[in-house]
């Protein structure tokens, strides 16, 4: 994992812009405190934070590529790319000879030897820049589906652009500012593909590459999924969705540092530890550090329509089984509650969230697996892959005309949607929040690659499918990605291997719900490897607190915000349903309702933090 920031300008000398471009790496320090590099040239400055996980045994970053004396290339690299040492060979059988251990030294000679065709070759998590000296041109890359992230900023002769929005936001050219459409977004959680929240910014999008010259910006898709005909049948498609997923994780097992996981004990993230404990078994090493959060014992857990059993009995189980060394992160309300935890949490996303709790209980977790690794194993993203979203199998959910999270908001009591029930009228009357969602919604249908004559279930649930892995891992991605990023913790997803999306994106919805549950396929591919009932647990999602004082302290919170009237969301919030949510703190404690409920009030926390300590400019 790494940090990248860096500055084009075409009509100013950049040779000594080291201490601007140092700046903006700073801000995102944690996300590489092992070592720092600036290179400035007159058009392009470019700046380098490193988490070591990997010994290079050579320079660092930025990556200077050379010929006969001359630069040729720099490149900023951040994640992994797994089929490194594959291309590494390649390149040699072209004439190149490399240096490091580096996958930035793999990237800077493949871009010599194939050009901006570069990012075809390439499989892993990733994002970087590489700027061509010789054509004063510069690249933005971002990987197949959006493991790594990568942000750029427009200016009147060139562009910003980072790892993270706060290194942007540093920049004395950019202003933190936002209008309706990035309020629309924020309160929408759409996901929207390349949206940047602040005025002027943008995201690279997943499987793009943003070219930057004298004349502009211009994106180009080098990935997109593909609507393929399945022949297969389903038990060589289950074969298969195991090798895949067997490659994924034994490809990202490599590292120079002690390896953690990330375990709940359901079927993603356990699935990904057992066969990383098998395949570090067949390489004689091991065994794997596990983590869990939970909160309170297993006594104190009140099982509800969402949360239907504690974690603990299974995680102990697979942990057992595969011989784990095992570290249980136990949270308390007042950890919820830390008011340092959660300006650290915000920090790290730089963009308000409805899921508050959520983000403080993951920096917590996250904080703590960092104690004793920097690189760990996630489960995110299968419910995307393999169909395994609540939504999925609620037929009023998958029925609604737009986002189905955004559905599901509804049918949990939203009137507007996630996290937006507490925001002045007037305020919603100009962002038309189902109008914004309406539009986005349909920009994402109209994406859908379907199969010719598809209809009915068929085309509805591979719709509902490209959902879940563009527009809803667009937010769960980051959600993981950045809080982890924030306290020095470097993640892999297995799940989001692109030939595994794409082969079971292809496959028939009767086979990824052959045995009318949920992730029927994944379930089939791993219960040889997992306790028969790991195999059979009825889905729970991440944790949350069920505790009620947890609930009672965000209403007093809640009733103090709204009667300070110097906070810098007064005159934002509607205060009468504010008041009313805030007497009757039962309705925050457990189950769906309770959720949704609770998004609405921690929104309204993050919207006034963030407007205090990112300074915002509201043009609304």
């Amino acid at each position: 994992m790494s940090g990248i920031a860096g500055w084009v300008d075409y009509e100013r000398d950049l040779s000594r812009a080291q201490a601007t471009v140092r700046a903006m790496s700073a801000t995102m320090a944690n996300r590489g405190p092992d070592a720092e590099g600036v290179w400035t040239s007159p058009r392009a400055a470019i700046g380098h934070r490193r988490l070591a996980l990997v010994e290079l045994d050579g320079r660092g970053q930025p990556f200077v590529v050379e010929a006969d004396g001359q630069t040729l290339a720099v490149v900023a690299f951040d994640g992994d790319v797994y089929n490194a040492p594959a291309l590494r060979a390649e390149l040699e059988s072209h004439g190149h000879r490399f240096r490091t251990r580096g996958d930035a030294e793999v990237v800077g000679y493949a871009y010599l030897q194939w050009g901006a065709g570069l990012a075809e070759k390439l499989d892993g998590g990733y994002a970087f820049a590489v700027w061509d000296v010789r054509r004063e041109e510069l690249l933005l890359v971002r990987d197949r589906l959006g493991n790594k992230p990568m942000f750029y900023h427009p200016t009147p002769h060139g562009v910003v652009f980072a790892s993270e929005r706060k290194a942007i936001l540093d920049h004395p050219l950019v202003e933190a500012a936002v209008d309706l459409d990035g309020l629309r977004e924020i309160l929408s959680y759409a996901g929207t593909p390349g949206h940047g929240v602040f005025k002027g910014m943008h995201q690279v999008r997943a499987g793009h590459v943003v070219r930057v010259t004298r004349s502009g910006q211009r994106e180009e898709q080098y990935w997109a999924l593909t609507a393929q005909e399945h022949t297969d049948d389903l038990d060589t498609t289950v074969r298969t969705v195991r090798e895949l997923l067997e490659n994924s994780v034994g490809g990202q097992l490599t590292a120079d540092v002690p390896l953690g996981m990330m375990l709940s004990g359901g079927l993603d993230s356990s699935g990904v530890t057992a066969l990383a404990a098998q395949a570090l078994k067949a390489r004689g090493a091991g065994p794997l550090h596990t983590f869990t959060v939970s909160f309170g014992s297993v006594e104190e857990f009140t099982p509800d329509e969402v949360w239907g059993s504690s974690d603990a009995p299974y995680v102990k189980e697979l942990v057992d089984a595969i011989g784990a060394e095992h570290t249980d992160i136990v949270l308390d309300t007042a950890d919820l509650l830390d008011p340092v935890v959660a300006v650290n949490a915000l920090r790290a996303k730089d963009v308000p969230s409805p899921l508050g709790n959520m983000n403080t209980s993951l920096y917590v977790l996250c904080r703590a697996v960092q104690e004793h690794t920097p690189l760990a194993l996630l489960g995110d993203a299968a419910d995307g892959v393999f169909g395994g979203t609540m939504w999925m199998s609620m037929p009023p959910l998958i029925e609604a005309q737009t986002f189905p999270w955004i559905a599901m908001a509804h049918w949990g009591g939203g009137k507007h949607g996630m996290g937006t029930d507490l925001i002045d009228a007037g305020l919603l009357d100009r962002l038309d929040m189902r109008g914004y969602t309406s539009g986005r919604y349909r920009e994402a249908m109209g994406r859908v690659p379907l199969l010719p004559g598809e209809t009915g279930q068929e085309k509805r649930m591979r719709e509902m499918w490209y959902l879940n892995v563009t527009n809803w891992l667009e937010t769960l991605i980051p959600h993981s990605e950045s809080i982890a990023g924030s306290v020095g913790l470097a993640l892999r997803l297995p799940y989001c291997d692109h030939r595994l999306v794409q082969y079971v994106y292809s496959a028939p919805w009767a086979q990824k719900s052959f045995d009318g549950r949920e992730k029927s396929l994944l379930r089939a591919a791993v219960k040889d490897v997992l306790p028969p009932s790991i195999v059979d647990r009825k889905k729970s999602p991440y944790p949350v607190t069920q505790d009620s004082a947890y609930a009672k302290a965000l209403c007093d919170q809640l009733l103090a915000l709204v009667d300070d009237r110097n906070a810098p969301i007064a005159g934002l919030v509607d205060l009468t349903a504010a008041k009313a949510f805030a007497a009757d703190p039962d309705s925050l404690v457990s189950g769906p309702r309770a959720w949704v409920a609770r998004t609405h009030v921690e929104m309204l926390f993050q919207l006034n933090m963030w407007l205090d300590l990112y300074r915002v400019r509201v043009d609304v």
